[in-house]
């Protein structure tokens, strides 16, 4: 073990059982899909998540704070894999307008404008589905904020000095809200590059996430072993993402 991971910090990961392939090789042609698949549902998770957190939380109570909440409980309780499937068959099968399965059209010819419209297209509908799982925790959090924070005397204060009300949330209720989810923004980032096991296999989506299931039916061990061992790594510098994230976003927080 000692030698393997000897062997590990020096980029040698060993050879794949089933097929023979160096296991960095296998990892260089999944890295790159689960890093735009993680990307985009980043970028789609936080336009949505924000905007409904602050906004249920400035309106709570209203028809839209109750359409939230409703949300929240529906994406929570269902099962990954029911909304995974639904969606294929809804968006896939039944309309037409997404691509089922793979990364890209093994058609085209790769570096043409062409091509990469289909990158995109093949990432569009496991993109949506993981971001709208995602979301449920940051926008339950930052609404919760948003309701507190409006009690506040900072708050108040503002209001009293007659800073309109658009600025006080704005510049005042957000930047003290967005703390619980920068302090989890690091770990939300290495956790969806990790690989989603579920949404990369059932959508046939070629990632680390499926590579890492795959390897596991076929007990290709040196693979899991690698995985595992990065997955931690990703852990950890998601600790780091988001103590560095903290400081910035809280001039409290100091760095030493």
């Amino acid at each position: 073990y000692l030698t393997w991971l000897n062997n590990f910090f020096h980029g040698e990961f060993g050879l794949s059982y089933t097929t023979g392939k160096s296991v960095g090789t296998l990892l260089g042609e999944r890295i790159f899909n689960t890093f735009n698949l993680s990307l985009f549902t980043a970028l789609l998770m936080y336009s949505i998540a924000i905007p409904m957190g602050m906004y249920a939380g400035r309106y709570n109570g209203s028809k839209f704070d109750k359409f939230v909440n409703f949300y929240n409980f529906f994406f929570l309780a269902i099962p990954s894999f029911v909304l995974y499937l639904f969606m294929i068959a809804l968006f896939g099968f039944g309309l037409g307008w997404f691509p089922t399965s793979g990364s890209v059209d093994v058609n085209l010819d790769p570096g043409t404008f062409v091509y990469y419209i289909d990158k995109l297209k093949h990432l569009i509908l496991p993109g949506i589905c993981l971001a709208l799982l995602s979301t449920v925790s940051t926008v339950q959090y930052l609404r919760n904020e948003v309701i507190d924070a409006k009690q506040s005397d900072y708050v108040k204060t503002a209001r009293a000095k007659g800073v309109p009300v658009n600025k006080v949330y704005s510049g005042h209720i957000f930047r003290n809200s967005i703390l619980p989810i920068a302090a989890f923004f690091g770990f939300s980032i290495t956790g969806l590059f990790s690989g989603g096991i579920f949404v990369e296999t059932i959508f046939g989506y070629p990632g680390m996430g499926q590579l890492f299931y795959q390897s596991i039916l076929d007990r290709d061990y040196s693979v899991v072993t690698t995985l595992m061992l990065f997955s931690g790594f990703l852990t950890l510098l998601g600790s780091m993402l988001s103590d560095i994230i903290m400081a910035i976003v809280d001039p409290r927080i100091k760095l030493d």
